[in-house]
């Protein structure tokens, strides 16, 4: 197999794409920097499609690796053919490269390798072929009874396990049912105990294997895990039966019967538990790899929600007992004050509390407030939205997702950040920034510990780390990162840049006091060529003389850059003011393909030029909807049926989306209360962050538990 010809078919890419891209990736480049440096050599290809396109490509490659060690194997034993051969050329998957080298792979002590052990292969294979003519299998067996082998039944029951075991090896046979089990088959679930809590709808389920909705595949699997279900496959034996005796049985004699009882007991002792435990294991696989997407895209749209920035914002992490910790920020993300304050019960010291945030409103004009959204959330809400009708200044707040807060707080690098706050204090500063820079904050926190997903703690952890790594890689090199104020670890996330490199440009950073141009990168420890060329695209030196410093344009491209500048008549100053129209207008005129031609760049990268010097420094974020910002809180109770509420979509699962309209416990748009038209899933009409109209089904206080629809009920 060709893996850059299947790389082709699979993904409809031209050979001169896949071409380039694999030798991209082999030259070591960074994906972020493919995407968005060479769409020359690759089409255009965005950054999902080539993560994509690279883990199919190890796929593949460890595909032809495995073939080569089974290539080996086999014909070190001296058993390979040319069918064998071509067999594993063309097998397509591991598990057809598995079914092809079972019966070869070394096995340990079976029931057939002591059959074969006490030297009845011979009649295992007397009694297989099936022969006219030949001696019923009870005289043929006559032959080969030994010390070991002292009763004829003896002798036939060994050459039955050979036979079994030769049934169970044949890849034809497996293939066929296990085909017929994937389209035939059904997931049966039983409760294992009384009390199934969380699973009761599950206690006698069953659902057809080809159509079993992931969630439910990871709910039952769950389940299962924990004790309180028992889950099986079920099928048809009868078909099995048909199957494996259409490719094993070749007359109707004593023979063939052996072969008949060799085949049932090959079936159920070998092949069907085998089986099960391979759909099984796709089912789940499937589950975990299309979950994996959605909770990334929920993650990439999280990290990417617009920043509310230039603001003076009092971060609020709420508790009962322990008080609410406050952190006062600038509009930079510095800490400029923190307290405690106890508003909600025990203490119930609002006066005192509204107080103290009155005077770091006054002290410090403060503009926003940013609410965690653990516990005492609600009862922070409503006494943060007394301060505001109170001072009557204009100033909203927003309640947080706090997920992951406590986890970075109490970590080792919340203690170097901020090694004189108190762990609860470091989360009120968090939750701050969360509000003012949602992606600078985030990246500071392992990604399964921002929950927006399902059943994240269910998947394979390392195929879900690196998703989730890719996702908050191509979120940060998108937006591009200030090389003056980023932390270490936002560096830490730039093309070509790993831990390492990060601390060593704050540390000379630290040295020189600010970065004036890019190209002082390459005074950094250990930056070297390759790592300078994969990063530079994505810092931005504000500082820097060269307009081009704070834009995506590559160092590479400045030379085509200033040339199109001197052509339009055009000056850095006023890429600076933003008047550039003397060049937009030259593009209109000459043509993006006559324009790069005469500046010898390709027209992807032209296009991107002539947008970065209208907007030099700009965050893409800016141009995306402002999240919703509160005065006033609703309750539970507040809600009636028909109401109609604006809210921001939190999380987008399988089976629909939970939207925060204000009332401390996010409400579900079921699947089907979406849109009228058929969706496969909701993220084709929603994603995290988005400010939709809902109206409100039923609000059930008792069962906290609040059903939204966005189909206009008044149409």
């Amino acid at each position: 197999m060709e893996i850059s010809k299947q790389l082709e078919k699979e993904f409809n890419l031209k050979p001169w794409q896949v071409e380039n891209t694999l030798k991209l990736i082999d030259d070591g480049n960074t994906i972020p920097f493919i995407a968005r440096y060479r769409k020359e050599a690759t089409g255009s290809l965005d950054d999902q499609l080539l993560r994509e396109l690279n883990d199919r490509l190890m796929y593949l490659r460890s595909l032809e690796e495995q073939k080569e060690k089974v290539i080996n194997s086999i014909t070190e034993q001296e058993l390979m053919t040319e069918e064998i051969m071509k067999s594993i050329e063309a097998a397509q998957t591991m598990t057809e490269l598995e079914d092809i080298y079972r019966p070869f792979r070394p096995k340990r002590k079976t029931r057939a390798s002591v059959a074969k052990a006490k030297g009845l292969q011979g009649l295992a294979d007397a009694i297989y072929s099936q022969e006219k003519g030949q001696p019923a299998p009870s005289i043929l067996a006559e032959d080969y009874l030994n010390d070991e082998v002292e009763t004829v039944e003896d002798a036939l029951q060994g050459a039955r396990d050979i036979i079994a075991e030769l049934i169970s090896d044949d890849p034809k046979g497996r293939k066929l049912l296990r085909y017929s089990i994937r389209k035939n088959g059904v997931i049966t679930v039983k409760g294992a105990q009384e009390d199934l809590g969380v699973y009761e709808m599950y206690k006698e389920y069953s659902e057809p294997v080809s159509k079993i909705a992931r969630h439910r595949v990871l709910a039952v699997n769950r389940g299962e895990k924990e004790g309180f279900l028992k889950v099986s496959v079920e099928y048809d034996k009868t078909i099995a039966t048909d199957i494996l005796t259409s490719l094993h049985c070749k007359n109707n004699n004593s023979a063939t019967d052996e072969v008949i009882e060799a085949i049932d007991d090959a079936y159920n002792r070998l092949i069907f538990p085998s089986i099960e435990r391979e759909i099984r294991n796709e089912l789940t696989d499937s589950a975990c790899e299309k979950s994996i997407k959605v909770f990334s895209e929920n993650t990439r749209q999280l990290l990417m929600q617009p920043p509310v920035k230039g603001r003076v914002t009092i971060g609020l992490d709420p508790g009962y007992r322990t008080g609410c910790k406050v952190a006062v920020v600038d509009a930079t993300g510095k800490v400029l004050d923190t307290g405690v304050i106890y508003p909600a019960p025990p203490h119930s010291k609002i006066e005192q509390a509204k107080a103290i945030i009155k005077n770091f409103v006054k002290k410090y004009k403060v503009e926003m407030f940013a609410i965690g959204n653990g516990t005492a959330s609600h009862e922070t809400e409503v006494f943060a939205a007394d301060v505001i009708k109170e001072l009557d200044c204009g100033i909203t707040y927003m309640v947080v997702s706090e997920a992951g807060a406590s986890v970075y707080s109490a970590s080792k690098l919340a203690a170097e950040e901020f090694p004189d706050y108190d762990v609860s204090l470091r989360s009120a500063v968090s939750i701050a920034r969360r509000l003012q820079d949602p992606l600078a904050e985030l990246v500071k926190i392992d990604p399964k510990a921002i929950g927006v997903g399902q059943y994240q703690h269910d998947m394979p952890q390392k195929e879900l780390t690196n998703a989730l790594d890719g996702v908050v890689e191509d979120c940060v090199n998108s937006v591009g990162v200030d090389l003056n104020t980023a932390s270490p670890q936002l560096l830490g996330r730039v093309s070509g840049i790993n831990s390492s490199i990060a601390k060593n440009i704050v540390a000379y950073r630290d040295e020189i006091g600010v970065f004036t141009s890019r190209q002082q990168l390459k005074k950094v420890a250990k930056l070297g060529p390759k790592a300078f060329e994969q990063c530079a695209g994505f810092l931005r030196v504000a500082e820097s003389k060269n307009v081009l410093d704070n834009t995506a344009v590559h160092p590479e491209s400045y030379s085509a850059a200033t040339e199109l500048l001197t052509l339009c008549g055009v000056s850095e100053s006023d890429v600076k003011s933003g008047n550039i129209t003397a060049l937009t207008k030259r593009v209109e005129t000459d043509g993006t393909s006559a324009l790069a031609e005469k500046l010898g760049i390709g027209e992807p990268t032209l296009k991107d030029i002539v947008s970065e010097l209208a907007k030099p420094g700009r965050d893409p974020r800016d141009e995306l909807p402002q999240p919703l910002l509160r005065t006033d809180v609703m309750s539970i109770e507040d809600l009636k049926a028909g109401m109609e509420l604006k809210g921001t979509v939190r999380n987008v699962i399988d089976f629909g989306a939970f939207v925060d309209v204000g009332v401390h416990q996010d409400g579900l748009v079921h699947i089907s209360q979406i849109t009228n038209r058929f969706i496969k899933h909701p993220s084709e009409i929603l994603k995290v962050g988005d400010i939709v109209t809902v109206w409100v089904i039923e609000a059930d206080s008792k069962r906290n538990r609040i059903s939204l629809t966005m189909k206009n009920p008044n149409k």
